[in-house]
């Protein structure tokens, strides 16, 4: 029952670090480039808990550390923390951050389809009832203005990073038993410094020292915190269950 709890406080703080992310990167996005902005927040995700993990390195057992047969699911958990984050940022650019925000909730349905169909985990009638509802209003907010046929190129894309981090959300599920800091390390340099090296390659400009320091401690509030209580949640929670409590973040984020 106490872990239950702790699960479940962990996925709430996940929700509440995450909802600061979007309405916070949609100014950012003025003075920076999307992809600029997806690399500096997961930099300061990997930085900020990376830090944690120097303080905490000699408190934790060797056996918690990750191993070779971990590597698929790390791998796999970074490439898609790459793409994610850039089709986020181009979409809330394109789109509104409100919207963006709402269409959040759509990771939940990833995620728990993903979890019952590869990883067989256990989903409860309550749970499919939300994932249905949950689809139909992503649905309905994907259209562009009222009465309108046509769906909107931001909302898609948003949609699209959700489903990414909803397989990325099992990958992690399968390493959530291991360091927490060291995960949420290896997230965040990789992801970082790959959706970087995109950013360079397309052509976006770095952003002024002033931009990229509030966009590194936006990421590690928001991409470092929430990720590291989310990857808690998890161990005790599963991934379906604990992205159902995500699901308070994007109301979160409207309201913010």
């Amino acid at each position: 029952m106490n872990k239950r709890l702790s699960g479940i406080v962990y996925a709430s703080l996940a929700a509440l670090f995450y909802a600061i992310s979007i309405p916070c990167s949609k100014p950012m996005l003025s003075s920076a480039s999307p992809t600029m902005t997806a690399a500096f927040l997961y930099l300061g995700a990997g930085l900020g808990v990376g830090i944690m993990y120097i303080f905490n390195y000699s408190n934790e057992h060797e056996k918690n550390r990750l191993k070779k047969k971990d590597i698929p699911y790390t791998i796999a958990m970074v490439v898609l923390d790459i793409i994610a984050p850039i089709l986020l940022m181009t979409g809330i650019n394109i789109g509104t951050a409100a919207n963006a925000s709402l269409l959040g909730n759509f990771e939940i349905v990833a995620t728990t389809l993903i979890a019952f169909l590869i990883f067989k985990e256990k989903i409860s009638e309550k749970l499919w009832a939300a994932i249905i509802l949950v689809t139909i209003s992503s649905i309905i907010l994907s259209f562009s203005g009222k009465g309108s046929l046509k769906f909107s190129v931001g909302s898609l894309l948003v949609l699209g990073a959700t489903m990414c981090w909803g397989i990325e959300n099992n990958c992690t599920r399968k390493i959530s038993e291991k360091s927490t800091y060291q995960i949420v390390f290896i997230k965040g340099l990789g992801s970082g410094i790959g959706s970087f090296v995109i950013a360079s390659a397309i052509g976006e400009k770095l952003p002024e020292i002033k931009s990229i320091a509030l966009i590194l401690l936006l990421g590690y509030v928001a991409y470092g915190l929430s990720i590291f209580t989310y990857i808690r949640a998890q161990k005790t929670l599963g991934a379906a269950r604990t992205s159902s409590y995500y699901a308070l973040a994007p109301f979160i984020g409207v309201a913010l």
